[in-house]
């Protein structure tokens, strides 16, 4: 990453310590007063092949007594288990992987998920996908239906670039449009059909009137038939694996009835993806399904912590690899301590607050946007003005929107930086 372009550093990303040693990492001839350029001045003059898309390696690492907070941490060793993990149960079970990027929005990330052998990954919104093959992703699969003309043409073009992207629809307008759209660029574009599944968010209706969409998809010319998408988000947070199991299975069987109705009128289903970290070990065994939308399982949160799993009232199968780095900064009574991490750092989520990762006895709570109010539990006080700890995250999905990059931690230092390429990209 040499030249001129690349010579800026990111100290909306590091803080002065971490950018002056992250320097060599940018090819940098930039002198020290130089280090204060903003990240948007970073993101104008480096190209996104050279710093959004690829890591960025410290020439220094960085202790993280040192790291300027609040930031967000990966944990590389519980990050690489936890992915080989998920990789080994879908080999076991003989089912893909379609992770999805919602979660991380980093192509660094989708790299490791598909070398470990994901069929593609999934896209909630246009601009995550783009992303992600302007980083050379080429299978992708936008999970939310569109409508509009701007979005139905925005595909067409990234289909374009990599006929691996496909889309889902639930109505016909939108299979109209997208045909037109493909027929105007002399393309075909792949189409899943979007079921409901009793979350009542998105979806089509499962049996005839699915059955009715897909024949309207085969007739068009420039369309691709793909197979179906049935995510339950209502199921993913159930507490209790069994009743989450009860429920997932309830929640599928419409569709694995709309994929057998298709299949008896002549309409191969040679997908039908769904599931989600909650279900990644119920879906997986639904006679039919093809491949899961993973997405959390790679990091967890507290969210995902507090349903349980086939072991006990902890999910803790996959371990919390996402943190962030908060510094106590005031005291004002003994029983509470204050830290610099509110609700710019962590999602809001009010039944599943950001929990200390090392430190027993510290419960938080929200205390505004800049920051997190602790509560001592006991007469032991353990932690104090100054330090630092670190807190597994609410909700990791709009936790990492937050943050222009994660600082990976390796034997205890922060050794390089990944860009959160797709930060902000909710069209």
């Amino acid at each position: 990453m040499s030249g001129e372009g690349a010579s800026v550093t990111r100290r909306g990303l590091l803080g002065g310590a971490a950018a002056a040693a992250s320097v060599a990492a940018f090819g940098a001839r930039a002198e020290a007063n130089e280090m204060t350029s903003s990240a948007s001045n970073a993101r104008s003059e480096a190209k996104p092949s050279e710093v959004q898309q690829n890591p960025i390696v410290l020439a220094q690492p960085i202790a993280l007594a040192d790291l300027p907070t609040p930031a967000l941490l990966i944990d590389e060793a519980a990050l690489e288990r936890n992915l080989r993990k998920m990789a080994a149960h879908a080999a076991s079970k003989k089912i893909g992987l379609r992770p999805h990027v919602k979660t991380h929005k980093c192509p660094i990330l989708a790299r490791k998920q598909i070398a470990l052998g994901a069929l593609g990954v999934c896209a909630a919104k246009v601009s995550e996908a783009e992303v992600m093959v302007d980083a050379g992703i080429g299978s992708v699969l936008i999970t939310s239906p569109l409508a509009s003309t701007d979005k139905y043409e925005r595909v067409v073009a990234l289909a374009q670039r990599a006929s691996g992207v496909q889309v889902v629809v639930d109505a016909i307008g939108a299979v109209n449009a997208f045909g037109a759209a493909a027929a105007a660029a002399g393309l075909t574009l792949g189409v899943l059909i979007d079921l409901d599944t009793g979350t009542r968010r998105t979806g089509i209706a499962p049996g005839e009137p699915a059955l009715a969409l897909a024949r309207a998809i085969s007739a068009a010319k420039h369309l691709r038939f793909d197979g179906l998408q049935a995510y339950s988000g209502h199921v993913m947070h159930i507490v209790g694996r069994e009743e989450r199991k009860k429920k997932s299975l309830e929640s599928l069987a419409g569709a694995l009835d709309t994929k057998a109705l298709l299949e008896r009128n002549g309409i191969a289903v040679k997908t039908l993806t769904g599931g989600g970290t909650g279900t990644y070990d119920i879906d997986c065994d639904a006679l039919g399904m093809t491949d899961l939308q993973v997405g959390s399982y790679l990091f967890m949160d507290v969210q995902y912590r507090m349903i349980g799993d086939a072991d006990g009232e902890v999910f803790d199968t996959f371990e919390p690899a996402l943190s962030v780095l908060a510094t106590a900064i005031s005291q004002p009574v003994p029983q509470l301590i204050t830290i610099d991490a509110g609700f710019k750092a962590f999602a809001h989520e009010p039944e599943a607050k950001p929990q200390f990762k090392d430190r027993a006895g510290l419960t938080y709570f929200y205390g505004g946007d800049e920051h997190g109010i602790c509560a001592f539990s006991s007469e032991a006080r353990t932690l104090a003005l100054g330090e630092k700890a670190e807190l597994i995250v609410s909700h990791c999905d709009p936790t990492v929107n937050l943050y222009d990059a994660y600082h990976v931690v390796r034997d205890g230092m922060v050794r390089e930086l990944w860009p959160i390429t797709a930060r902000g990209k909710s069209q």
